[in-house]
């Protein structure tokens, strides 16, 4: 017998080669039907691939990341199925899951998929899951896999051959379809319920534009079709929100060729968010004993090396710069010279936590094809900080900076959101993390006992950790539920020790402190792209460009118009006036299409009675009042920041 040990620490006995998905029907034969795929000692396996020793289980489902991944890569398969009994003669070359659903490249020859054939192939596809075929793995020698993929004349798998170990190739085979993969794949076809092809795109062999290229066909699936009719309700209202449409249409930012790719232009609009959002951070920072510096763009070569950034970290970082027989790097990362800041002074028990504070500038070299609107970039403005602590002062201080986040998220209204510990891989110490085994154990447990304590919601992920320690990466979600990394807490056990930097103890000893790295508000870029998308474009007042736009009906009260604009000028309220010679109807019309939070309307029957009609955006009128009573009003609800 062997023995089975489940994640909540219960073990049961079973027969040599019994498989995940007859565990799981010895459980209940509910829990069989949603079973998808199967963690056996922390890695992925098919729910029926035999099971000979003892070995911790966790069964996966469509709730689970991995058991969504493997759902969607089997319907690449399936998917793959359907375009070579349409399309015979196609060669594929690699089809994985992604994020949302799945993607296969091939190469049809001189034919052209349009969007009719994706109909067709969904059709077909949906007539292929209904066979409920298994998917089959076979274990193959590497001289088997060649001549099968020889004989079929497909470069593109033999190509793929070449770089895999022999007795580790498998095939997997579902109906009448056999590909090389190494897995996992969920038992049957059956389990696919709903399938949408999203789009076709072009894609260069192995990213090379020197290489051919190939048709990418684009779908996603779930087991129910209501969950398809509400993705794809979800899309619709993603594409209202896309911060790309929606940067450009309240005038945010801007890119172009000249500047460089990945570099953003903030516009006046997008200007006046980064500014009220540092004043947020500024404030928020000052009331927990934050002091507040400023570090130059480059530094040489030699920090870098120092700190361990440029053996870790050398493809993001742009090339150097040779001064001086000097070379200088554009900063990628602010603490380097946060570190030099902390050692220029001589510092005691006394002075810690020591916490300074930069909204940085910092500059990475992202593949271009990585980059994404505000989401990915290659200059980020940082809300950075690092915090300088004894060991008795960690937990608190790592409490802290989490507390912090919990009030942002309050102020953006945002709702959901986990906390995901990134932990290292002992296999890889030396080569993507730091060599220091007995520090890793006991700042993942430092860690993990302050997210216990404080009863926050998190996930542990290996092999995810920065190099010099462990960190908490927040995911959050818009309220259309879309998730977002905004930012880091990281811990940092290496680089005081690589600067040299100390502190005095009480008994006049010296220590080296640990490092907190954290970035609560993340950089203005993801940050700014995340609320654009969050809102809808609908800032807040206290966070909107424009918050009043004053529409006088007539030229005939333009003066009384004017008197209402100073009135709020005075106030610190950001206004305009509309003195276009346009309709009423057409003023407030483009008002809400520009998103701004409060229309003020004067005419005839405002001017008499010296007061103002207000109107809320997307909420209509709002009634009259005196403008001082509107004033009084609108600054409570910026002073509070309410509204999000």
């Amino acid at each position: 017998m062997i023995k089975i040990t489940f994640p909540d620490g219960a073990i049961r006995e079973y027969q040599p080669g019994t498989t995940s998905l007859d565990i799981a029907k010895s459980i209940s034969e509910g829990l069989a039907k949603k079973v998808l795929a199967a963690s056996v000692n922390g890695e992925v396996w098919d729910a029926t691939r035999p099971i000979y020793d003892d070995s911790s289980l966790k069964l996966l489902t469509w709730n689970e990341k991995e058991g969504k991944s493997t759902f969607w890569h089997s319907s690449a398969h399936l998917m793959a199925e359907a375009v070579e009994s349409l399309f015979p003669g196609v060669k594929f070359w690699v089809g994985p899951p992604v994020e949302h659903g799945f993607y296969y490249d091939m190469d049809l020859g001189d034919r052209k998929i349009t969007e009719e054939d994706l109909k067709v192939l969904e059709k077909k596809m949906n007539e292929l899951a209904k066979t409920n075929s298994t998917y089959i793995r076979k274990e193959i020698s590497k001289a088997d896999a060649i001549d099968f993929f020889s004989k079929k004349g497909d470069e593109y798998k033999l190509d793929l051959l070449l770089g895999l170990e022999d007795g580790k190739i498998t095939f997997y085979t579902q109906g009448g379809f056999t590909d090389l993969c190494r897995g996992p794949h969920i038992p049957q076809t059956g389990l696919i319920k709903a399938i949408k092809l999203t789009s076709i795109a072009g894609a260069y062999w192995k990213g090379d534009e020197k290489n051919k290229q190939l048709t990418r066909i684009y779908g996603i699936t779930f087991p129910a079709q209501k969950e398809l009719d509400e993705y794809l309700q979800m899309l619709e209202e993603a594409k209202k929100r896309d911060h790309r449409k929606l940067g450009k249409e309240l005038g945010i930012y801007t890119m172009d060729d000249d500047v460089g790719q990945g570099l953003i232009m903030w516009m006046p609009n997008g200007t006046v968010v980064i500014e009220e959002l540092e004043k947020l951070a500024k404030e928020t920072e000052n009331a927990a004993g934050y002091k507040r510096v400023v570090t130059p763009h480059i530094a040489k070569e030699s920090m870098y090396l120092t700190s361990g950034h440029l053996p870790y970290y050398a493809d993001s970082m742009y090339p150097p710069m040779e001064l001086d027989g000097e070379k200088y790097y554009l900063k990628s990362m602010n603490c380097p010279h946060h570190h030099k800041i902390f050692a220029a002074e001589p510092k005691s028990y006394r002075d810690l936590p020591y916490r300074i504070a930069e909204y940085g500038t910092v500059y990475r070299y992202e593949q271009s094809g990585e980059l994404f609107g505000l989401m990915r970039v290659r200059c980020l403005h940082m809300n950075d900080a690092h915090i300088y602590c004894t060991r008795d002062q960690f937990a608190s201080e790592f409490r802290a900076v989490n507390e912090m986040y919990q009030k942002y998220f309050k102020i953006f209204g945002i709702e959901k959101y986990v906390m995901r510990l990134s932990l290292h891989s002992p296999d890889k110490l030396g080569k993507k993390y730091v060599n220091a085994p007995e520090l890793w154990k006991e700042t993942e447990e430092m860690v993990r006992q302050v997210l216990i304590e404080s009863d926050i919601p998190y996930v542990e992920v290996q092999d995810e950790a920065a190099f010099y320690g462990p960190k908490i990466d927040v995911q959050i979600f818009s309220v259309i539920g879309r998730e977002f990394t905004l930012a880091t807490n990281q811990v940092d056990f290496s680089q005081g020790r690589s600067f040299k930097l100390e502190y005095t103890t009480a008994d006049n000893q010296t220590e080296t402190p640990l490092i907190i790295h954290r970035a609560p508000l993340g950089t203005h870029e993801r940050f700014i792209g995340f609320l654009l998308e969050h809102y809808a474009g609908r800032f807040p007042t206290w966070l909107a460009p424009l918050q009043v736009k004053v529409l006088p009906i007539s030229d005939k009260f333009a003066d009384y118009a004017q008197n209402v604009l100073e009135s709020l000028k005075k106030a610190d309220i950001r206004a305009e006036i509309d003195n276009r010679p346009e309709k009423i109807g057409r003023k407030i019309r483009d008002t809400e299409m520009a998103k701004v939070p409060y229309m003020i309307i004067v005419g005839e029957k405002e001017v008499n009675e010296t007061k103002v009609s207000v109107r809320r955006q997307g909420r209509g009128d709002a009634g009259s009042t005196s403008i001082e009573a509107f004033i009084k009003e609108i600054n409570e609800e910026i002073k509070t920041r309410s509204g999000g």
